[in-house]
C-alpha cells in the first residue's frame, strides 16, 4: 500500500493519530492535543465505539494538522502487556489502510494516553513496545509484490509514509519494527516468487545476497558434496527435478564472540515446489505448492532480523534443506528404502510426505556438526496441522521447558502465536516399518501432525534442546486481516528471530 515507510522529524505532519478505549472519552493526556473540541466532537458520535480497528476523523478548524485520526484500541481492562501489542498492530494497519485511501503522507502518532491508562494483570504496554509494535504494523502493510506485473497492469501509485512521535521510546520502537517488518516482508517475497524463478539455486543465491548485505557468511552444499556427506534425503527427493537440490547454511556471529557463547541452528524446510512426486497431488492440491518453502523462508527473514536488530551475543546457524519435488524416471518411489547418514533408514510409504526427508539431512548435520544449544525448526509440514488449529495457531512440539518459554514468549510479543502438541513413544512406535526402521508416512491418518514431529525425532540428538513448529494454516491467507493482504504472511521470521533473542 505504501513504496515505502519510515521514522522521519523532516516536514510538517499532515496528521495526528490518537487512540481511543472502547466506550471511553478521549484521555487527558490526548485531549491536549485537541485545542478546538474537534476530536471531542468525533469520539462523540455513534460510529467512534472504540473498538479495536474502529477509526473515525476530525477536521480541525485551527492547528497544525490537516486531520485527526481518533482509532480503536477496545477495553481500557485488557489493553495489558500480553494483549495491548496485538491491538495496537491491528489499530495501525486500519491506520494505514485509511491513510493509503486520503493519500496523506506525513503522520504524526502520539499514543501516550491510552499507554500509560491501559491495565491488566500483566502490566501496561511500555512505549517501546507499542512503538515495535506499530512499525511493525505499517511496514508489513507497506509489501507489495509488482514485479511480474508486465505492460497490460497499469502502476499502481504508491505514497511514501514518514513516522514522527514526540516520545522518544516510541520513536525507537518503530525504527525497530520497521527493520523487523523488512524482515517478515522478505520472507513474503520470497515465498511469492514463483516455482520457475525460485528453483533451489535461486533460493542460494539470495541467500547469498542477503548474507552479503548484512554481515554473515553463507556456504551451498550441492551436487558431489551431498553425496559425499551422505544427505540422502536431499538426493532422492531432488533427483526428479533438473533444478538439483541443496543445502543452503547462513551464518551470524557477532563481531567478538564471547567464549563458550551458546550456537542455535534454526532449519527450514525450502521445498521450492511439492507436485507430491510419484504420489501425485490430484485435482487442485498442486495449485499453491510454491510455498512449500515458506518454512525456509520464515527462516530467511529471521536470519535478517537476528543481523539487523536482535544482534545475539551467540552463533545463529539456519540450514535451509531446498529441493523441487518433480516428476520423471529418477524420481523416488513408494517403496524405496534410504539410509541416512545418522544411520536411520527409512521405507518410502509416500512420496508426498517429502519434507521430512530433507529436514532429516539437515537435522543430522546440525546434531552431528554445528554442536548446537538447542535447534528450532520450521516447516509447512502436514495438512492435519491445520485440521487441528485452523490458521490462529502454528503447531509446536518442544520438550524443553527453556526453549518452550522462549518460542511461546516470542508468539506472544509477536502475535505469531504456536500451541504445544504432545511428543510421545506412542508415537514414534506408530511410525516403525516392517522392512526398515520407520516409514515416512504411517498408514493411519490419525494424529497427523504429530506423525510428522514423530518423524523428525528420530533424526534429533535427544539431549539437544528442540522445536518443532509445523506452520502449514499460519504461512499463507486467503484474505485481508489487520496488516496482511491475501498471500504470504511471512510467519516464523519475527517468531524465530524473537525465540532467538529469548533464548540466547
Amino acid at each position: 500500500m505504501f513504496e515505502s515507510v519510515r521514522v522521519s522529524s523532516r516536514g510538517n505532519p499532515q496528521v495526528l493519530v490518537l487512540g481511543q478505549f472502547k466506550g471511553e472519552k478521549l484521555d487527558r493526556v490526548s485531549a491536549r492535543r485537541d485545542p478546538d473540541g474537534s476530536v471531542k466532537a468525533a469520539v462523540a458520535r455513534v460510529e467512534a465505539t472504540g473498538d479495536v480497528g474502529r477509526v473515525v476523523e476530525a477536521f480541525p478548524a485551527k492547528g497544525e494538522y490537516e486531520r485527526v485520526v481518533v482509532v480503536g484500541l477496545g477495553d481500557k481492562d485488557g489493553f495489558n502487556a500480553t494483549d495491548g501489542p496485538g491491538r495496537v498492530r491491528t489499530a495501525a494497519a486500519a491506520v494505514g489502510r485509511r491513510l493509503a485511501l486520503t493519500k496523506d503522507h506525513t503522520i504524526e502518532v502520539d499514543l501516550e494516553g491510552p499507554l500509560s491508562a491501559g491495565r491488566g494483570k500483566t502490566g501496561k504496554v511500555d512505549a517501546q513496545s507499542g512503538g515495535v509494535a506499530f512499525g511493525e504494523a505499517l511496514g508489513i502493510l507497506s509489501w507489495n509484490y509488482d514485479d511480474l506485473r508486465g505492460k497490460a497492469t497499469t502502476k499502481r501509485d504508491l505514497g511514501k509514509l514518514s513516522l514522527r512521535c514526540p516520545d522518544d521510546a516510541f520513536t525507537k520502537g518503530m525504527k525497530e519494527g520497521l527493520l523487523l517488518a523488512e524482515a517478515c516482508n522478505t520472507a513474503r517475497r520470497l515465498s511469492q516468487t514463483p516455482p520457475n524463478i525460485a528453483t533451489p539455486e535461486w533460493m542460494a543465491s539470495e541467500c547469498r545476497r542477503l548474507a552479503r548485505a548484512h554481515g554473515m557468511k553463507c556456504t551451498v552444499m550441492s551436487g558431489k558434496k551431498l553425496e559425499d556427506e551422505r544427505m540422502t534425503g536431499l538426493i532422492n527427493v531432488g533427483k526428479a527435478s533438473e533444478n538439483k537440490p541443496c543445502l543452503i547454511r547462513m551464518e551470524y556471529a557477532p563481531a567478538r564472540l564471547p567464549r563458550g557463547a551458546k550456537t542455535i541452528v534454526l532449519v527450514g524446510k525450502t521445498m521450492t515446489y511439492d507436485s507430491g512426486g510419484l504420489s501425485i497431488k490430484v485435482g487442485g492440491g498442486m495449485r499453491g505448492m510454491k510455498r512449500d518453502k515458506d518454512g525456509g523462508c520464515g527462516v530467511i527473514g529471521a536470519m535478517q532480523a537476528i543481523a539487523t536488530v536482535i544482534k545475539p551475543n551467540c552463533r545463529v546457524v539456519a540450514l535451509l534443506a531446498s529441493a523441487e519435488n518433480a516428476i520423471s524416471d529418477e524420481a523416488y518411489r513408494p517403496d524405496d528404502v534410504i539410509t541416512f547418514r545418522n544411520g536411520v533408514t527409512v521405507e518410502v510409504t509416500n512420496t508426498d510426505a517429502e519434507g521430512r526427508l530433507v529436514m532429516a539431512d539437515a537435522l543430522c548435520w546440525a546434531c552431528e556438526k554445528e554442536k548446537p544449544s538447542a535447534i528450532l525448526d520450521s516447516a509447512t509440514l502436514t495438512g492435519g496441522v491445520v485440521v487441528a488449529l485452523g490458521s490462529a495457531f502454528a503447531g509446536m512440539w518442544c520438550d524443553d521447558d527453556g526453549l518452550r518459554a522462549a518460542v511461546e514468549a516470542a508468539g506472544v510479543a509477536t502475535d505469531e502465536r504456536v500451541w504445544r502438541l504432545p511428543h510421545d513413544q506412542k508415537y514414534r512406535d506408530m511410525m516403525k516399518s516392517p522392512i526398515a526402521d520407520i516409514v515416512n508416512s504411517a498408514p493411519v491418518r490419525e494424529a497427523h501432525p504429530i506423525q510428522g514431529a514423530a518423524f523428525l525425532s528420530y533424526f534429533c540428538d535427544a539431549t539437544i534442546p528442540w522445536a518443532h513448529l509445523d506452520i502449514a494454516g499460519t504461512h499463507a491467507t486467503d484474505k485481508d486481516s489487520g496488516p496482511f493482504i491475501a498471500g504470504p504472511t511471512g510467519f516464523g521470521a519475527r517468531l524465530i528471530a524473537r525465540a532467538v533473542q529469548n533464548y540466547a
